[in-house]
């Protein structure tokens, strides 16, 4: 039986809220041996107080030893099987923008980068550009056109943009062309079939012609696609759990995973201060609340162990006011981890923590990756969090009879 099918058929009404709050990257490493992480570092007494009152554990975004995107990560939080929906990173970034995909689509996700004069990439981020920065490229970048197909570029932030092929006849089957690596060149695309391989050949056009339309650009001056990819049929959160959710994030391409699943996706401002009081102006309307913090991650990626520890203390100190919309389940964890040390994400289970009434109690005291190898959830595949989300919620039936 399918999750989502046990889930429908034990699923029962209830008046009960649940906030789900994402650190994006949260999990990490100590920088030496027998250090600390940046979590462990960071003083966190709202955090710890949730500790000891809640359960807390590991979970594990995918399964052992994979790192995962934040696709496979959120979407396991949502509760479904990210190997058995592997949603394209372009299809997140387009509907994070609520770009209107149609069936002919195929979105790709784009990375302004920069290039030395061998072509090789000095930055993968481009120096993580304004916004006005970013505009201004897409601007140039529109001037493209391609055989056969419609292009549309649409800037989303910093050196984020969204490439859309449409036409008859193109896969979604094709490879990055980031290396993912400083020093290397842009990686030819390459389709596995037909459809595919013809979407690989307008990609690796465009990424031609960006270069020219950004040879005097620098620090954009070049271009990496990844994450092709159609529109998926996914089921909505509603039809699953019966939950009427809303999601306040920054960053497009988290409020289009929620967009993807069904959420309400909410204007909730550019700061987490106003997500919360968005939060707190919407909290009669909706049962379920995805909030999204996404500055563990930035700064694990470029490798700032201080800058992390300082954003995990922030996040703390946004707890009080969270809490006090009294929510009957609490949950704080990652999508995966971003250790500053390794620059990127990995593998490694992710600090969880649950507060509710029905909890039994563990003997954590604070919140940190040690910590919560102790706790009462143990490791965990994180495709279960919405059950137990559920269960505590009481919101599940009994199964059998």
């Amino acid at each position: 039986m399918m999750i989502q099918d046990l889930i429908r058929e034990l699923r029962e009404p209830a008046d009960s809220k649940i906030i789900l709050l994402v650190a994006d990257g949260l999990g990490g490493l100590p920088l030496e041996p027998g250090g600390k992480t940046e979590l462990e570092t960071a003083h966190t007494p709202h955090l710890d107080a949730c500790a000891r009152e809640g359960v807390c554990g590991l979970s594990i975004p995918v399964l052992p030893g994979i790192a995962p995107g934040s696709g496979p990560g959120h979407l396991a939080l949502f509760g479904y099987d990210p190997l058995q929906y592997r949603i394209g990173r372009g299809i997140l970034e387009a509907l994070g923008i609520n770009f209107p995909i149609g069936p002919e689509d195929v979105a790709i996700r784009g990375n302004f980068c920069t290039l030395d004069a061998q072509g090789r990439i000095t930055d993968r981020r481009a120096g993580r550009p304004s916004q006005q920065q970013n505009l201004a490229a897409v601007e140039r970048l529109r001037r493209i056109t391609l055989p056969g197909v419609q292009v549309f570029v649409e800037p989303v932030r910093e050196h984020r943009f969204v490439l859309v092929l449409r036409g008859a006849d193109l896969g979604d089957q094709v490879n990055d062309t980031d290396p993912q690596a400083v020093g290397a060149t842009p990686l030819p695309a390459q389709g596995t079939d037909p459809a595919s391989q013809r979407t690989a050949d307008l990609i690796n056009r465009f990424v031609a012609a960006a270069q020219q339309q950004l040879a005097d650009c620098a620090p954009l001056n070049g271009v990496t696609l990844r994450g092709a990819a159609r529109r998926p049929d996914i089921p909505t959160f509603t039809e699953v759990y019966g939950l009427k959710a809303a999601a306040l994030a920054v960053y497009p391409m988290y409020k289009g995973l929620a967009r993807l699943v069904g959420m309400d996706v909410l204007d909730a401002g550019t700061s987490l201060q106003e997500q919360i009081a968005t939060l707190e102006r919407v909290w009669k309307e909706y049962d379920f609340f995805f909030l999204h913090y996404k500055y563990t991650d930035s700064t694990g990626e470029d490798g700032n162990f201080t800058a992390k520890v300082q954003m995990i203390e922030q996040l703390d100190a946004a707890i009080p006011a969270i809490r006090a919309l009294q929510p009957d389940v609490f949950i704080v964890t990652g999508d995966h981890s971003t250790p500053s040390k390794l620059r990127s994400h990995s593998w490694h289970p992710v600090p969880t923590l649950l507060v509710a009434d029905t909890c039994r109690p563990d003997e954590v005291s604070e919140f940190g990756e040690r910590a919560c190898l102790r706790g009462g959830l143990g490791q965990f595949q994180a495709q279960y969090l919405m059950l137990l989300a559920m269960a505590h919620a009481r919101r599940l039936g009994k199964y059998g009879a």
